[in-house]
């Protein structure tokens, strides 16, 4: 791919993975449209009390819900260049995230390239250009512009992962997804069926349990949790089927059940990018990619964010000073023959770990090797391995008890090392 003089840059998404992109290519001098769906900057960071559907027919795409704070502690929170200050909590709430995003913005002048509530129809690759169908929602006015580079930010949680499950018809309660979930209070003194153990299920679970009768809480996580849960709470295996007042689990007990949120997860949702784009996209996976976010088929189309278990901000900042190196022609991708092989083993490897191909853009133990990869390849600063020991350690401490792993406060002495401690102590533990 042959550097261009002066790319027409298209980022797709204005939250944290289209930002930090957008930042990272006016550090290169290089000019760019975020065009953004909403009437508002930040993504799935940014709390939306409404559900379903705006007025103009957009889907609410934001997940984030009243209570939540980051399971992530504020150091692998912090983009490059800008601070976290001292004063924001080691584990903050959205509002507080969100605003230190707000300030990232403006502080980099961001938004001036921002097209708002401009909705993406169709990304196609025709006569070696990108071509971006787009529409003005407050109008309805469709457009189309031509682009050098077109790069993907929307992220991949925002089309839920929703089970239909033997008998659903029959329930007489109500059945939703985590993405529309905003609060506890609709759940007090009710029976509470939540169904998944991945970090919003475990989340959403502990907020709903303090106000219902009885929480149940149905998963097959093979994680050993220490947490010792309040005596509402009820651990519970798979669904088997549900009747008109509860559920029936696959080791044969029953429940009445008034109310059931599926913390089921969420699946890829690419249906802008037409066949001309040359990928293969299914609800799990995007291929092939190199580095988990390179269109090896055609290199001038990028998806940022697409990795799961990992610091995911930082993981972002990092693919999106990667993106910044190569729109900017500071480093040549390798042969595309040589890409196809590097996805190849990757996906063996992936293989051979016992994960199915749903795990294919897992970072998970290999997340520091990721980031030494990315350094190598195109010559961006590496993001210290230290990084990556604060978040076993996170995870560890989530393990030993679900309550108090916030109650932590980690502290980056050098590129490899940190100190924890507990908020309001001075003495400090590796």
């Amino acid at each position: 791919m042959m550097p261009i003089a002066n790319p027409r840059v298209c980022i797709i998404g204005a939250g944290l993975a289209g930002l930090t992109t957008g930042k990272n290519l006016q550090d290169e001098g290089i000019d760019f449209t975020i065009l953004e769906a909403t009437s508002n900057f930040g993504g799935t960071w940014r709390y939306e009390p409404r559900v379903g559907f705006y007025e103009n027919g957009l889907p609410v795409f934001t997940s984030m819900y009243k209570h939540l704070r980051t399971n992530l502690p504020k150091p692998t929170m912090e983009l490059k260049g800008f601070p976290i200050p001292s004063n924001i909590p080691s584990f903050p709430t959205w509002d507080v995230y969100y605003d230190y995003i707000r300030k990232y913005v403006q502080h980099f002048q961001i938004e001036k390239h921002i097209k708002f509530q401009h909705y993406v129809i169709k990304v196609s690759r025709i006569n070696n250009v990108w071509r971006v169908k787009h529409k003005y929602l407050p109008t309805g006015e469709e457009m189309e512009d031509e682009f050098d580079f077109v790069i993907v930010g929307t992220g991949h949680f925002n089309k839920p992962n929703r089970p239909v499950m033997k008998g659903e018809e029959f329930f007489k309660g109500n059945i939703i997804h985590s993405h529309d979930y905003r609060e506890p209070e609709p759940y007090r003194n009710k029976r509470v069926l939540t169904v998944g153990a991945g970090p919003s299920g475990l989340d959403i679970t502990m907020d709903v349990a303090t106000v219902a009768k009885t929480i149940f809480h149905s998963h097959h996580s093979p994680q050993n949790f220490k947490t010792k849960f309040p005596p509402n709470y009820v651990k519970k295996p798979d669904i088997k089927e549900y009747n008109e007042t509860g559920v029936t689990f696959v080791d044969g007990s029953y429940e009445d059940i008034d109310d059931v949120i599926y913390c089921t997860g969420y699946l890829f949702n690419f249906s802008f990018l037409d066949e001309s784009a040359g990928l293969n996209v299914s609800s799990k996976t995007v291929t092939p990619l190199h580095k988990f976010m390179v269109n090896i088929n055609e290199p001038s189309l990028i998806i940022i964010g697409l990795i799961e278990k990992a610091c995911l901000a930082i993981a972002l900042e990092a693919q999106a000073r990667y993106t910044a190196a190569l729109v900017k022609g500071k480093f040549s991708l390798p042969s595309k023959e040589d890409m196809m092989k590097e996805w190849q083993r990757r996906a063996d490897l992936c293989i051979a770990r016992g994960r199915t191909f749903s795990n294919l853009h897992f970072l998970a133990e290999g997340e520091d090797d990721y980031y030494e990869e990315l350094s190598k390849e195109s010559g961006i600063e590496r993001v210290p391995p230290v990084m990556f020991k604060i978040r076993n350690t996170d995870a560890e401490a989530k393990i030993e008890n679900l309550y108090t792993y916030r109650n932590y406060v980690y502290e980056v002495i050098d590129k490899n090392t940190f100190v924890r401690r507990l908020e309001n102590e001075t003495n400090s533990v590796s």
